[in-house]
């Protein structure tokens, strides 16, 4: 995951910004240090390692070199829902930590690994980045008249959307939801099994996902057509992650953080084809 995301992000990175610094210094400076503030703080707040927050910062500044549009305001790009999955996330995985440490069911304390944040943002920097924006839109697939302002982008806020949605599900399931049954066979389950879920953790994981969605339609100047598509993306992509879980995980084919990456690309690949159902040509 990381060889297949940070390579990617780090030379859009790296292009983009001498670039802009010549021409919109600005644009430059609010990309750059905005990104390394956010990584800054989910390291001090212990929300991420020093690898996680440097990963962090590298996919917040592409995903914002990659949404900008002119005239340039910062919180007119992916900065505003990767800040919502962020406070979401951190404040989840703090909520009940007594009850997880009993469990064994509680994060690191030093936070989540660089894995863990490729695995949760890295299909979101890739859906919007130059490469797949051009093809989806010279795809030929679309109708450019019906297409609605930034629906291109319904891919990327939807595997953000997925990413807050599973993270609060899992977290919260385990403080408030009981004991948890297999999604696969609705058996009962131990908390923290691999596919379990819970209705608390459920309606949690919507919640999130509406939440993100929402921001990220709000910031990016999109409609509701755009915001519909992306949290329906991330909700598919949640119970996703619980087959995934319950199958390819528990039989130890996946790990967790690949489950998570994989259920990412799927909240995008629905995105996509929602899109096509609705602006095909």
């Amino acid at each position: 995951m990381l060889l297949a995301v940070i390579p990617a992000a780090a030379s859009l990175v790296v292009l983009e910004t001498p670039w802009w610094a010549e021409h919109s210094p600005p644009f430059a400076i609010w990309t750059i240090g905005l990104s390394a503030l956010l990584g800054l703080v989910a390291f001090r707040s212990r929300s991420a390692t020093v690898g996680a927050a440097a990963t962090g910062a590298v996919i917040t500044a592409s995903l914002m070199y990659s949404t900008a549009i002119v005239p340039y305001e910062p919180w007119r790009t992916a900065l505003v829902p990767v800040i919502a999955l962020l406070v979401l996330t951190s404040l989840a995985t703090r909520l009940g930590r007594a009850k997880k440490e009993r469990l064994g069911l509680a994060e690191n304390r030093q936070g989540r690994s660089a894995a863990q944040v490729a695995a949760n943002l890295g299909v979101a920097s890739l859906a919007c980045s130059e490469v797949a924006q051009s093809w989806l839109a010279d795809s030929g697939w679309f109708s450019p008249a019906g297409m609605a302002r930034g629906i291109l982008l319904a891919p990327m806020l939807a595997a953000m959307a997925e990413a807050a949605a599973d993270t609060l599900s899992s977290e919260i399931g385990q403080v408030f939801g009981g004991r948890p049954r297999m999604i696969t066979s609705l058996r009962r389950a131990e908390p923290g099994a691999d596919g379990a879920i819970t209705l608390a953790g459920t309606l949690a994981g919507i919640a999130g996902a509406v939440i993100v969605a929402g921001s990220g339609a709000i910031a990016l100047r999109g409609d509701a057509i755009l915001f519909a598509i992306a949290c329906a993306g991330g909700i598919f992509g949640l119970f996703f992650d619980s087959l995934l879980g319950a199958t390819l995980e528990q039989r130890g084919w996946l790990n967790n953080d690949l489950v998570n990456f994989i259920s990412t690309a799927s909240a995008a690949a629905f995105a996509l084809g929602a899109m096509y159902l609705l602006f095909r040509r």
